[in-house]
């Protein structure tokens, strides 16, 4: 996905007065726990980083789950699509992940700042460009878990973020994706009709509230 792609879906994708918002340029820094962590994130609104910039609550929900499932990630491949603030992957890495934090090459300088603020020497954490559907392959393909959230929102891109799954997933890996389930964006349809085609996908967990889905996505056994 191309930084023009995405500003050119953000005002379809995001509530008039929401997307106004981007207008301006302003640095917000929020604090979050989850799993005895806590998270100091910083978000810079602005036009150049548009849907990078928030700590969305797909994101939120997303560790909220973990938090809730106990599940243990030390030692696990771990990597994170999409990462805008990078407060998934940087909460996976201080419960012991090898995490690699990918986003479109704007982004990157947001992702480190947090990374800096949060992650201590010795965490094994890396940050890279990655442009679904262009450069996937510049990436190995046994990770433990895939993680996305919120990274299901322009129909464009739903091709080349398959493209990128089928190379990154090997038979055991799982990928959890948390979405806001914008129907009038494709989303509905990409969970219930697009993805099951190619991948296994199970929900695990619904916020009716938020309107927010998690699932677990497997390759379909051989």
């Amino acid at each position: 996905m191309s930084m023009e792609e995405e500003e050119g879906g953000l005002t379809d994708v995001l509530p008039r007065d929401l997307a106004s918002l981007f207008s301006d340029t302003y640095t917000d820094e929020s604090c979050y726990e989850f799993c005895g962590q806590r998270l100091s994130i910083t978000q810079h609104y602005g036009a150049k980083l548009g849907v990078a910039a928030p700590v969305w609550d797909a994101a939120l929900n997303l560790c909220s789950y973990f938090e809730e499932q106990k599940l243990n990630f030390k030692g696990k491949k771990i990597i994170e699509l999409g990462a805008g603030t990078g407060i998934v992957g940087i909460l996976l890495s201080l419960l012991g992940g090898n995490v690699t934090l990918t986003d479109l090459p704007h982004t990157l300088s947001q992702i480190k700042k947090n990374v800096s603020a949060n992650v201590p020497d010795g965490h094994s954490l890396n940050v890279r460009a990655l442009s679904w559907g262009l450069d996937q392959t510049k990436f190995p393909q046994d990770y433990d878990i895939v993680i996305g959230a919120d990274i299901v929102y322009l129909k464009d891109t739903f091709d080349h973020l398959l493209q990128t799954l089928q190379h990154l997933c090997c038979p055991s890996t799982t990928i959890f994706l948390s979405s806001k389930m914008r129907a009038e964006h494709g989303t509905v349809d990409f969970f219930q009709d697009v993805l099951p085609k190619y991948f296994n996908v199970e929900l695990v967990r619904r916020n009716a509230e938020d309107n927010i889905n998690i699932y677990t996505v497997t390759q379909y056994p051989n």
